[in-house]
């Protein structure tokens, strides 16, 4: 019976730890009392406060940027839809939008490094250089570029 203890509590405090973590929703509201106790609110003038504050939209700061998959997503869906597709024609045109590269204007520029790089290893590649030679060779060619 002791030997089920420990693990027991354990087991206890794991569920009970994600309780402690702070919701977006309990920052903010941690945020809109420290503004209300900093402005000195009290009784319905604090209550009005207090909910305009938590209806208030999150700061741009606080809205986090789509990623570049969510972007494409966003893309691919608003193109299927003016498309009206349906079922699997919807299906088979978001995988095919999906997995398209991106268009030349989406991909980055080289840094002038990745551009002396990317010479400097085609110039080796002509030469056909081979270990040490290559090394020596793209140590001086990476210097003097």
């Amino acid at each position: 019976m002791k030997m089920l203890r420990a693990p027991l509590l354990m087991i206890g405090l794991l569920l009970c730890s994600q309780g402690f973590a702070a919701t977006a929703q309990q920052d903010k509201m941690t945020t809109c009392n420290a503004d209300a106790t900093a402005k000195s609110l009290k009784g319905d003038e604090r209550n009005s406060f207090m909910s305009n504050c938590l209806k208030a939209a999150p700061a741009a700061a606080e809205v986090k940027a789509m990623t570049p998959q969510q972007e494409k997503m966003k893309t691919c869906n608003a193109d299927a839809t003016t498309k009206a597709l349906k079922g699997d024609e919807r299906k088979a045109f978001m995988s095919n939008c999906l997995k398209a590269e991106p268009a030349a204007t989406d991909v980055k520029a080289m840094t002038p490094q990745q551009e002396k790089m990317k010479a400097c290893n085609a110039d080796a590649a002509t030469k056909a250089l081979k270990g040490d030679e290559r090394k020596a060779f793209m140590s001086d060619c990476l210097k003097k570029k």
